[in-house]
Parts: C-alpha cells; structure tokens; sequence
C-alpha cells in the first residue's frame, strides 16, 4: 500500500514541476533567472516547487 502512496504523490510533483517550469519559460525573467529557476525546480523538485511558489518569477 505504501508503493501506490509514494506513487501518487511522485505524479503530483511531477506534474507540478512541470507546470512550474512552463510557467517559469512563459515568464518576463532573464535568460539567466530561467535557467537558475528550472534548475531548482529540476534538481529540488519538492523544496524548489515551494520555494518558487513563494519567491519565484511572477507573470
């Protein structure tokens, strides 16, 4: 049962991460902002998404 949980919840990061990214591409932020953003978000997935949600690139 753990499996399916763990599961569930690597999805639902996942998909966020993504929309974070697309957000953050669609963004008015520097080339430089970009890349240092997707780069958190890639390699921080759950800390990046929180920290980019509070702090990140606004549209």
């Amino acid at each position: 049962m753990g499996i399916e949980v763990g599961g569930i919840f690597g999805l639902i990061v996942l998909i966020l991460d993504i929309l974070a990214i697309i957000k953050v591409m669609n963004s008015g932020t520097s080339t430089g902002g970009k890349l240092l953003w997707t780069l958190i978000i890639v390699f921080l997935p759950v800390l990046g998404l929180i920290v980019w949600f509070f702090a990140g690139p606004k549209s």
